[in-house]
């Protein structure tokens, strides 16, 4: 298990930062497990907004012989938040930066703010591990 630390940006008709945690599990590197707590930071309708927000993903990857081992991974997961649930797919370089896509179900029809929250979903994340935050700070 590793630790990571997540920062990103997330479009679910309307945009938002996002700020993290997420938990990687893996015995090999060929099917990799993450799951995750962030917090989605924004405006909308002109008023400042916090939502709680949960995922979980799987990174593929079954290549062989290649230079870069693992160096990219196909990305199957879900996300949820108080206001919506998306399933997303997308691509994942070393692990480490996420290019994430899907469709938003609405939760709640009053939504955030006055805004409902579903359709398009669009997902850039960068994830540090821990270990590698602490090796820099030596």
């Amino acid at each position: 298990m590793h630790k990571l630390v997540t920062a990103g940006y997330t479009y679910q008709n309307s945009s938002f930062g996002e700020v993290g945690g997420k938990l990687l599990f893996l015995s090999n590197d060929d099917v990799v497990f993450r799951t995750g707590l962030s917090a989605l930071m924004g405006s909308v309708n002109h008023k400042f907004a916090i939502m709680p927000k949960i995922q979980a993903d799987f990174l593929f990857n079954f290549e062989r012989n290649v230079d870069l081992y693992h160096s990219y991974y196909f990305v199957a997961g879900a996300e949820a938040t108080n206001k919506y649930i998306a399933p997303k797919v997308g691509f994942s370089l070393f692990g480490i930066v996420d290019l994430m896509g899907g469709y938003g179900f609405s939760l709640d029809k009053s939504g955030i703010n006055g805004k409902e929250l579903k359709g398009f979903n669009i997902n850039f994340t960068i994830n540090i591990p821990i270990v590698a935050l602490n090796d820099l700070t030596k």
